[in-house]
């Protein structure tokens, strides 16, 4: 048996952009980062992004906290067991990707914007707010960990901006309601993964990510693999002091199929423990995505408008088995 197929290929293959200028440069330095980030959206649907506004001791503090996490017995992990409102710990085997043989082979902890019991968002409707779980055991794991939440919420802004300015819309036109996102964080533990386990066996399966868009952090373990468009997989090396960013599901609809949301997945092949964390960037529950807003010189919408919190949900119950 052996892993999974896949090539090396050279860093410059996946554009590494530095997106500076969004955040403290003039507007016209901005709209050419902008054009550079929509043209990997269109042609890769992966980039990398150097001076994201993610401070490195943020980094480096959550990645501490992660191991400290993880470290701790299973059963004290459970005491935080992932709920409803898909906050918390998960353990191996329960996350499966749609359409993937096996359960992907890692853990890890979720967590949203931290709004307090009694906030009036806080709802069934809205299971995303509110309601996180921290573990006792660590006192300062949510001082460690929030902080890269907050700052990935910020960085998500600034490519949502760049995505409508490299389209030539609005800056704001992707940002109608971002006061109470439905992001998500993640801390990721994947196990060394054996060779006998075949090739069948993820970290995580073959996946396109659900929301709009997804920001990574990963260690310098590797194993990320995106998909090229002659459907070969492709090695994502870790590169330091950036973020990897890829477009989602719903951005590519968001964006009438103008920007590409691409296959990854992880294999862990080099038989030492791996870590990531990742942002997974969504605005508002109710926001509407419409993609007829995108549409130009008559062309028209290839998908129906719809709220973001209920497409992310739907595809959540089909990949989660505490969703079932």
């Amino acid at each position: 048996m052996t892993y999974a197929a896949s090539k090396t290929i050279e860093i410059e293959k996946i554009p590494v952009i530095d997106v500076k200028p969004l955040r403290a440069g003039t507007l016209e330095n901005a709209h050419s980062v902008a054009l550079e980030i929509r043209q990997a959206a269109e042609e890769i649907g992966f980039f990398y992004i150097r001076n994201h506004g993610v401070p490195e001791s943020v980094i480096k503090k959550s990645y501490s906290a992660a191991k400290d996490f993880f470290n701790l017995p299973k059963v004290v992990k459970n005491n935080v067991k992932i709920n409803s409102n898909h906050h918390g710990y998960l353990c191996i085997g329960e996350a499966k990707m749609e359409q993937a043989e096996s359960v992907d082979l890692k853990e890890s902890f979720v967590w949203g914007l931290d709004l307090p019991d009694e906030h009036p968002s806080v709802t069934m409707e809205n299971p995303f707010l509110g309601r996180n779980q921290w573990p006792v055991e660590i006192p300062e794991f949510k001082k460690s960990v929030y902080p890269f939440f907050e700052a990935g919420l910020q960085c998500g802004l600034d490519m949502m901006r760049a995505f409508a300015l490299g389209m030539g819309l609005p800056e704001d036109s992707f940002l109608k309601a971002t006061d109470e996102p439905i992001a998500r964080s993640s801390i990721i533990h994947y196990p060394p993964q054996s060779e006998d386990l075949g090739e069948e066996q993820f970290g995580v399966a073959p996946h396109t990510d659900y929301g709009c868009l997804t920001l990574l952090w990963q260690d310098q373990v590797g194993g990320l693999e995106v998909q090229n468009r002659e459907g070969e997989w492709v090695t994502a090396h870790p590169i330091d002091n950036t973020l990897v960013v890829n477009v989602g599901d719903l951005l590519m609809r968001w964006t009438n199929e103008g920007f590409i949301s691409t296959p990854h997945r992880v294999v862990n092949r080099k038989g030492q423990e791996r870590y990531s964390m990742v942002i997974a960037w969504d605005p508002n529950f109710d926001t509407i995505v419409d993609p007829s807003i995108v549409c130009q010189n008559g062309a028209l919408p290839l998908y129906s408008p719809l709220s973001c919190g209920d497409y992310v949900l739907s595809r959540f119950d089909s990949s989660f088995s505490y969703r079932q």
